[in-house]
C-alpha cells in the first residue's frame, strides 16, 4: 500500500515538496488558503484543496489528518502554523514534519512534540556554506555521530588508492561508492586509484572529516 502525504501551505518550500513527492509517484493531498497556490499543484497531486487547515472539520474531511506524512509550510504565520499543529496531534496525528520560521517557533514545535522541525533557509546557508569549505555535495544522517557525505575529491587523495590512504583504519572513514563521469563504482577496491573528477560517497563522523579536508 503506497505511503500518503499531505502538505499544508504551498509556498516556495511546500511547492517544491508537493511536486517532488508527487513526481516520485507518491499519493499527496495539498493544500493552501490562496486558490492560485492550489492551481498550481491540482494537476500533479492526488488531492488539491483550497482550505483553512487551521479548522479540524477542513483537515478531517480532506483526508490530510489521516496522511501518514504530513508536511505544514505555513510561511510567516506562526500562529496559523501552531493552530494546525495543534489539532493534527489532537486528532493523532503523529508523523509531522514543520517548518519553523525561527528558533522561538522551533522550540515551541518541539515542546508540543513535533519529531522533525525543519529550518529550510538555515539549512540551505550550513549545506551551501559546506560545500564550498569541505567540499560537501550532500549529507544525510546516518546513526548516532555517523553520517553519509557526498564529497568532492580531496587533492591530496588524487592518484591514491583506498590500501595507501588506510581511511578506515586511520580514521574510521569507510567509503561507499565512487562517482565517475558516467559511472558509478560501489564497494571500491583496495586497489582503486581516485581521479581528479571523482565524487565520493562516505560513511563517517563530520569532525573527522573536517580535519582531513
Amino acid at each position: 500500500m503506497k505511503k500518503t502525504y499531505a502538505v499544508v501551505g504551498l509556498g516556495k518550500f511546500g511547492y517544491y515538496v508537493t511536486k517532488t513527492l508527487a513526481e516520485s509517484g507518491a499519493e499527496v493531498i495539498a493544500c493552501d488558503k490562496e486558490e492560485e497556490k492550489v492551481k498550481k499543484v491540482a494537476d500533479f497531486v492526488t488531492s488539491a484543496y483550497v482550505m483553512d487547515a487551521t479548522e479540524e472539520k477542513a483537515l478531517l474531511e480532506s483526508g490530510i489528518a489521516s496522511a501518514d506524512t504530513i508536511i505544514i509550510s505555513i510561511g510567516s504565520n506562526i500562529e496559523a502554523s501552531l493552530l494546525v499543529v495543534v489539532q493534527l496531534l489532537n486528532l493523532g496525528a503523529n508523523d509531522l514534519i514543520v517548518k519553523a520560521v525561527n528558533e522561538l517557533h522551533g522550540q515551541i514545535l518541539e515542546k508540543l512534540g513535533v519529531k522533525r522541525v525543519v529550518y529550510a533557509e538555515k539549512e540551505m546557508g550550513i549545506k551551501i556554506a559546506k560545500s564550498l569549505i569541505m567540499g560537501v555535495v550532500d549529507e544525510i544522517d546516518f546513526a548516532g555521530d555517523y553520517k553519509i557525505f557526498e564529497i568532492k575529491i580531496p587533492e591530496d587523495w588524487i592518484g591514491k588508492d583506498l590500501q595507501t590512504l588506510n581511511l578506515r583504519k586511520k580514521y574510521d572513514i569507510s567509503v561507499l561508492a565512487i562517482k565517475r563521469g558516467g559511472k558509478i563504482v560501489v564497494n571500491p577496491r583496495p586497489e582503486e586509484a581516485f581521479q581528479a573528477s571523482d565524487i565520493l560517497l562516505v560513511l563517517g563522523k563530520e569532525g573527522i572529516l573536517k580535519k582531513l579536508i
